[in-house]
């Protein structure tokens, strides 16, 4: 049997995930209570459900920081368990509550809106360590899906290594593992022809190949990978995000996270990601 458990914060996206998973042949339930979760597969696996979706989160009250160890029971069973976890930074939640007018799971009259996502925020740190991680603060609806969706075809049994651009003027992404910062090479920017465009042009592309620092810049955080990734592999790491930041999150950051994952695709499972190009 094949479960995903998606998780996260309130209004990360889970419905949108559990959504894609719907789509894509899961029998999926939505709201389970933590503890639940051995009764479901079993039950599923009695009648002949192999693939199944699972949203479970802090409206099964305090139970969820026991989420981890209904997981570790799960697969003892020999039960393929793979975790989704959905953030949001806190102002980006506050925004999506407010606008929408919904009450917080964990509002009691007493806490602020903020207050309950910093709660939220540290029942969830447990199952946030062991999960794919994926921040959704910058993302519409159609690039999530589009996220779930590659994360649903990944093969499970290799690591992930995940490139992600972004510009540093939105502030970090909260699913990275590793983040470097290229702010220091020369920026296409302040040239009027390549400003338009991204790292993904020609034109840039020829710019930032015709630069020694960026060269230099690629060399070193291409061998830091590559000195590192066994280490990764070996604590069992199923995913290593690696975020590449610019100011803008449009030329050097993408030009970089392109050209490095064009180097380790013939090697590794890898996927791409630009923050920024998504809207």
């Amino acid at each position: 049997m094949q479960l995903f458990l998606i998780s996260g914060l309130s209004g990360s996206g889970k419905s949108v995930a559990l959504n894609v998973l719907e789509d894509s042949g899961y029998y999926c339930v939505d709201n389970l209570p933590a503890e639940m979760l051995h009764v479901l597969a079993n039950n599923l696996a009695l009648a002949g459900v192999n693939r199944i979706a699972v949203s479970v989160d802090v409206r099964s009250g305090n139970n969820v920081v026991l989420l981890p160890q209904y997981i570790d029971k799960l697969r003892q069973q020999d039960i393929d368990v793979h975790v989704l976890f959905l953030d949001a930074k806190n102002e980006t939640l506050v925004k999506r509550f407010s606008e929408t007018r919904r009450l917080h799971p964990l509002s009691d009259g007493v806490r602020t809106l903020p207050e309950c996502v910093a709660r939220e925020r540290e029942l969830l740190t447990e199952i946030a360590s062991i999960g794919h991680h994926i921040d959704t603060s910058d993302l519409n609806a159609n690039a999530l899906r589009a996220w779930i969706k590659q994360f649903i075809a990944l093969d499970r049994a290799r690591l992930t290594l995940l490139f992600e651009s972004f510009g540093f003027k939105n502030g970090l992404p909260l699913d990275a593992d590793l983040v470097f910062d290229v702010r220091c090479l020369p920026n296409p920017h302040y040239d009027p022809v390549l400003r338009p465009l991204t790292g993904r042009d020609r034109p840039v592309i020829a710019f930032l190949e015709g630069t020694p620092q960026v060269q230099k810049m690629y060399d070193d955080i291409k061998g830091f990978i590559e000195n590192w990734l066994p280490s990764y592999i070996a604590d069992n790491r199923s995913y290593l995000t690696v975020a590449i930041g610019c100011t803008g999150g449009q030329h050097r950051s993408v030009y970089l996270a392109e050209r490095l994952a064009q180097h380790f695709k013939p090697q590794q499972q890898v996927l791409l990601r630009h923050r920024e190009l998504t809207n």
